[in-house]
């Protein structure tokens, strides 16, 4: 979740995340019920069912899982779907902050879940729009960094596709545009044959707040707390890390 993030394949990260596998598909799977509920059980004229499915197909989840998802989310079982989604908004350590949208059938229980997620990793949950403001909704492809691919390579696939920048980073390459304009960021990069980790519609942050070590523990708690949770579904933040400090939590991992 939020994989745009420049430090989400670190070492110690990939580890968690290979051990949530059955979580991360679980999330896939209330996706595609909410985008079959909302707009019926054909992926061909139902774009955001379309795009859950192509997304849990990338992530390997059984096909099997999928068909029944989507009869369980248009009703063809008999089985209801009821899901609400929240945006919990978060301070971190060291002015962090973070975004949290959940998926859930129980707003009670979710917001008692985050809360305590929250406090016990020493956090705090934030009132409405007091952490929000710094964020804006974008589309973002996460290229990973091949040899002979250039920042120049990314920007002439992506060009025609309305996108608004393409940000180097030290192992990937992130392309921001529009979130109406992702289909035709990520088309442009598969007819380009540029191969991509993922894509997605983000929360992004132009402040941008770097992290020494000892806050980059704390954050990293507070962001695997929420992260355990059933009704999380993606986790997005303005939290930064220096290649120094990656290397440093990388070393102690």
């Amino acid at each position: 979740m939020a994989g745009h993030s420049k430090w989400a394949n670190t070492k110690h990260r990939k580890a968690a995340v290979d051990a949530k596998r059955a979580k991360i598909n679980a999330r896939y799977i209330k996706q595609i019920e909410v985008a079959a509920r909302n707009g019926g059980p054909d992926p061909a004229g139902n774009p955001a069912l379309d795009l859950a499915v192509s997304k849990a197909k990338k992530e390997s989840v059984p096909n099997d899982n999928i068909d029944r998802a989507i009869k369980r989310g248009a009703g063809l079982t008999g089985d209801a779907v009821d899901y609400e989604e929240i945006t919990y908004e978060v301070r971190g350590p060291a002015g962090s902050a973070l975004l949290v949208e959940c998926l859930t059938d129980n707003r009670n229980r979710a917001a008692s879940e985050v809360r305590t997620a929250v406090t016990r990793a020493g956090g705090t949950v934030a009132d409405p729009g007091s952490v929000a403001y710094m964020f804006q909704r974008k589309g973002v492809v996460n290229v990973p960094k091949t040899e002979g691919l250039t920042e120049d390579d990314v920007l002439a696939a992506v060009l025609e596709a309305g996108v608004e920048e393409v940000i180097e980073h030290e192992e990937s390459f992130e392309v921001q545009s529009e979130p109406s304009d992702l289909h035709d960021v990520v088309k442009g990069l598969e007819e380009a044959g540029i191969s991509y980790d993922n894509d997605e519609v983000a929360f992004v942050s132009d402040i941008k707040v770097d992290l020494e070590l000892d806050d980059a523990k704390k954050f990293l708690r507070l962001h695997d707390a929420l992260e355990d949770l059933d009704d999380v579904q993606n986790i997005h933040t303005n939290a930064d890390l220096s290649s120094e400090t990656l290397a440093a939590l990388d070393a102690e991992s």
